[in-house]
Formats: C-alpha cells, sequence, structure tokens
C-alpha cells in the first residue's frame, strides 16, 4: 500500500517537462554564407539572413567578426559600423519590416 507522498513522488515524476529556457543571452556570432548565426547559451542557435541588415550585409568579413555582446547576452554591437540588434528582435524575427 503507498502512501499520499508516495503516490505524488510517482506523479511528479510520470509528469517531467522538458526544459524550457525563459532567457534567450547570446554567447557568439558566426557568419556563414548570406546567414548570421547567434549561438544562444541555452544551446539554441539563431539563423537571420545578414541582407536584412544593411550595415553588416554592406560590411566586410573583418569588420563582421569585431563585435561586443552587451548586457549579460541580451544585445549585440558593432562599434566600427555603428549597428546595434537585440536577440529578442531576431526571435521575433519574421515580420522585420513592420517594425
Amino acid at each position: 500500500m503507498s502512501t499520499l507522498a508516495e503516490t505524488n513522488l510517482t506523479i511528479k515524476r510520470t509528469f517531467r517537462r522538458a526544459y524550457v529556457p525563459q532567457t534567450a543571452l547570446a554567447q557568439s556570432i558566426e557568419f556563414a554564407d548570406d546567414l548570421m548565426q547567434v549561438s544562444l547559451t541555452d544551446g539554441r542557435i539563431i539563423s537571420v539572413p545578414v541582407i536584412w541588415f544593411p550595415l553588416l550585409h554592406e560590411a566586410t568579413p573583418e569588420q563582421r567578426t569585431r563585435y561586443e555582446i552587451g548586457g549579460g547576452g541580451v544585445s549585440l554591437h558593432w562599434p566600427e559600423i555603428d549597428e546595434d540588434l537585440s536577440v529578442a528582435s531576431l526571435l521575433a524575427g519574421g515580420d522585420w519590416q513592420s517594425a
């Protein structure tokens, strides 16, 4: 015969949920072909077309590698070309022209 505590423990084990990240923080940035790929601290990778960002699109490959991650991972900055992006805006992505 099981106790209520044992039953509750069994239920908790049965209904475990997958890890769901609560924040998106940038860890690094790479450029491949015509994409910018932002690696997040939780393992996700955001890929967006570079053409969405005219300053980055026109920048040299060397200028693109000189970036800063600010705010603990929430913002991206390229001082040499004066480009600023947020991780949140990259995640929102699809409707970038209406903003």
